[in-house]
């Protein structure tokens, strides 16, 4: 009898949508605004409609891929047992790059916020003091993290429901350039070139980033073949109504609306909007969003590297451990939270240049997956098959990876350059030892807590 402590079954759907969004940060939407607006040409209705399409071919397929092995694992697992072992661990090499910089992401802008509020404290103390904090919530467990992303994501609905009802108050009253709450001019690209919406649309897609995150915890969820699939649409669903719903408002009520910096026009916008009282809450609730989506960030990445442990792509004993009473990856939080003090070294367009191209990596491989796993090996070659499992991957595939080649030709660099440092670290290790893949981990039978 094997009495290694495993991960608990604990979460439900709502826990899994709370937890998705906490880490894609329904806020985001004012963190990227300057720069989303001037690439889309202020077309944001229209890029957010064709994000939204993109993410949704993907998501799908995510979707399929978990009920096919509701572990843990995400794109390296989907692509290792649909396609090729060796494939996989070169997705699963990429997608880090996705998870491992996340929290940092999420660690900076906090620092970066808190520094703009008490500008006498420098970031490296709130980088500090964060990332203490992100470790210690963690080790209590997965309950403790679903219950505060919930918090976390309730205040930015509140928050965005709350900017979104002064925008119809200024229409109502007048002082808005629209008299009316229904135009169909945001959905018109007027003379906005289409190639221009599309950029925009390209960027945007980060937006959506964390419904996949969510797959990484399969094995802490009651019936995952069922709950992660309805979370998955639930959450890119709920984030699309919310960014569309803004930004519709917002081009309708302030169709002329401008800005000198990008980086803080959403401010600019905030204050527009509401004055100093909406902007002080802006800020609160923004810091908020940030702290709760280093939470998430952390829970996913360190259930990933627990799955490459297990599976003995990393050192098993060291990544694959979990604590006997609080049945989390201590030794993995630990890693990431010394990793995460990089945060203090490097800047955040570094730390979102990793996370792009491992992101758009692994959202590729796992649409091929579905087509690899269902059309080809299942051969589900039906009318209705063949548009579920060739037809939806494909474009998913094919739209995502166009806008990986948009990326810039830096990012892609660094991308590859991290890929051949994945290649030949699986090289040597199949040199040395046997093959990386010890155990099938298709069925595997969890513990309740």
């Amino acid at each position: 009898m094997n009495n290694q402590p495993a991960l608990s079954k604990s979460l439900k759907v709502y826990q899994i949508v709370f937890l998705g969004l906490a880490w894609m940060t329904p806020m985001i939407f004012f963190t990227v605004y300057g720069v989303a607006y001037d690439a889309a040409g202020g077309q944001m209705v229209l890029a957010y409609l064709i994000a939204f399409l993109a993410i949704f071919f993907t998501a799908y397929s995510y979707s399929r891929m978990v009920k096919a092995y509701p572990i843990a694992g995400s794109a390296y697992t989907y692509t290792k047992k649909a396609i090729h072992p060796r494939l996989g661990f070169l997705v699963g090499w990429a997608l880090l790059l996705d998870y491992i910089f996340s929290p940092i992401i999420a660690i900076l802008t906090f620092g970066i916020f808190m520094h703009t509020e008490f500008p006498s404290i420098p970031v490296y103390v709130w980088v500090i003091v964060m990332n203490i904090i992100l470790a210690l919530v963690n080790i209590v467990g997965i309950k403790s993290v679903a219950r505060i992303s919930g918090i976390s994501v309730v205040v930015q609905i509140l928050f965005i429901s709350l900017f979104c009802l002064f925008i119809i108050k200024d229409i109502a009253t007048g002082q808005a350039s629209s008299s009316t709450l229904f135009s169909l001019h945001p959905f018109l690209a007027s003379d906005v070139p289409f190639t221009t919406i599309f950029s925009g649309a390209a960027l945007i897609c980060f937006c959506f980033l964390g419904f996949d995150a969510v797959t990484t915890m399969a094995e802490e969820t009651i019936q995952p073949e069922n709950t992660i699939p309805k979370a998955i649409f639930l959450i890119v669903c709920i984030a699309a109504v919310m960014y569309i719903a803004i930004s519709y408002f917002t081009q309708i009520a302030y169709p002329g609306f401008t800005f000198t910096n990008p980086d803080n026009a959403a401010y600019t916008l905030v204050k527009l909007v509401g004055g100093n009282l909406l902007s002080s809450l802006f800020i609160a609730v923004l810091i908020i969003a940030t702290f709760t989506q280093g939470v998430s960030s952390v829970t996913s990445v360190t259930r990933f590297l627990y799955a490459l442990g297990r599976e003995s792509v990393l050192p098993q004993k060291v990544f694959s451990y979990i604590h006997p009473t609080f049945k989390t990856p201590v030794v993995n939080i630990l890693l990431v939270t010394a990793f995460s003090f990089l945060g203090m070294f490097i800047d955040l367009n570094t730390a979102v240049t990793f996370v792009s191209f491992g992101a758009l990596t692994a959202f590729t491989f796992v649409n091929v997956s579905v087509i690899a796993h269902f059309y080809i090996k299942l051969k589900k070659r039906s009318f209705t098959e063949t548009i579920l499992y060739l037809i939806f991957p494909l474009i998913g595939a094919a739209f995502i990876g166009w806008l990986l080649t948009l990326l810039n030709k830096d990012t892609l660099l660094i991308g590859v350059a991290w890929l051949t440092v994945g290649f030949l670290y699986l090289f040597v290790k199949s040199r040395l030892s046997a093959p990386f893949v010890k155990r099938d981990h298709s069925k595997v039978t969890v513990p309740e807590k």
